[in-house]
């Protein structure tokens, strides 16, 4: 495994008797940690998406040279690592919702997963290869255990786990995706009424002009719990 620099430095440093230097000196860059460096990844990330961060355009970002970046971070993978975790914290239902309805914890747990993700919709395109963060390893275990002891069977629980992946991945991205007004909407509706007699039940349900969209999410929730724990 590759020494860190701040490892390599070190050595340097008690090889030659030299003394560190101070964090910051005058008309230096500003101090960096790994901390800064991530909130300032989530912030260019929401402004300017995936494609829009850059080490360079990260360093800009905090009045730093592309090089100091190094000494925290491995490189730019690491950074979308890194910050895709960050946003994925899940820090537990509120004393309030905690209790012995499992149903109440699942609900709580996979809005709060879209609601992060809707925040930070670029989250949604890294997320599928970058899952073993230990926030998004901590969702996964926290649901597989709870849907354990809710009584879904071992043989059932990869199953049930990708169901609900797909289903909150699914509702994300075609809520974050899906960016018609409501006066498009509402031509859209109304080209779908003259289409009425080739797709009347479509056209029946009036489907492009709901937009209870967190109703529906929660709706068609209860009706995959349903599947997976009969009551």
């Amino acid at each position: 495994m590759a020494a860190k620099p701040s490892d390599i430095r070190s050595k340097r440093l008690q090889r030659t008797g030299a003394r560190p230097r101070p964090v910051q000196e005058p008309g230096s860059e500003p101090p960096l940690s790994r901390e800064h460096i991530v909130a300032a990844a989530v912030e260019l990330l929401d402004a300017q998406g995936v494609d829009g961060l850059t080490m360079r355009r990260l360093a800009d970002r905090l009045g730093s040279g592309v090089m100091s970046l190094y000494w925290h971070v491995a490189n730019k993978e690491d950074v979308f690592d890194l910050a895709l975790d960050r946003v994925l914290e899940y820090r537990g239902p509120p004393p309030i919702v905690k209790s012995e309805d499992w149903r109440g914890e699942v609900f709580h747990m996979l809005e709060d997963w879209r609601a992060s993700m809707l925040r930070h919709p670029w989250s949604a395109s890294l997320l599928p290869r970058r899952a073993l963060g230990p926030n998004m390893l901590g969702r996964l275990e926290l649901l597989s255990r709870t849907l354990s002891g809710a009584g879904v069977a071992d043989a059932d629980l990869n199953v049930a786990i990708w169901s609900l992946w797909n289903y909150v991945m699914g509702a994300t991205i075609t809520r974050a995706s899906f960016g018609l007004s409501d006066d498009e909407r509402a031509a859209a509706q109304q080209r779908l009424t003259s289409l009425g007699e080739r797709y009347p039940t479509v056209e029946r349900s009036r489907l492009l002009l709901d937009g209870d969209w967190d109703g529906a999410f929660r709706k068609g929730l209860d009706f995959l719990l349903d599947g997976l724990v009969p009551g």
